[in-house]
């Protein structure tokens, strides 16, 4: 059995430092690219549900002012009682 020679163990453990390292690096870029993935969508439902609760505010009714108008309208007719007509 012939020993390899130490520049051929050098270049074959090189290599498979180097595939290794290629895939490790392969994994990394995956995840990064979910997690961008996942942060632009995260983005985008946060921008609809912004737009949802806005339309939801500008729709909803002014109670302090229905209330007040409804306390304004109580007085007058209070007033109007009172006065025996």
């Amino acid at each position: 059995m012939t020993a390899q020679s130490e520049p051929d163990l050098v270049a074959t453990e090189t290599a498979d430092l180097r595939r290794s390292l290629d895939v490790r690096t392969a994994r990394v870029d995956g995840q990064l690219a979910l997690l961008a993935q996942r942060s632009d969508q995260s983005e985008r439902e946060a921008g609809e549900l912004h737009a949802r609760v806005t339309r939801l505010e500008h729709g909803r009714w002014p109670l302090p002012s229905v209330a007040a108008l409804t306390g304004l309208a109580a007085l007058v007719i209070a007033v109007w009682q009172a006065m025996g007509r």
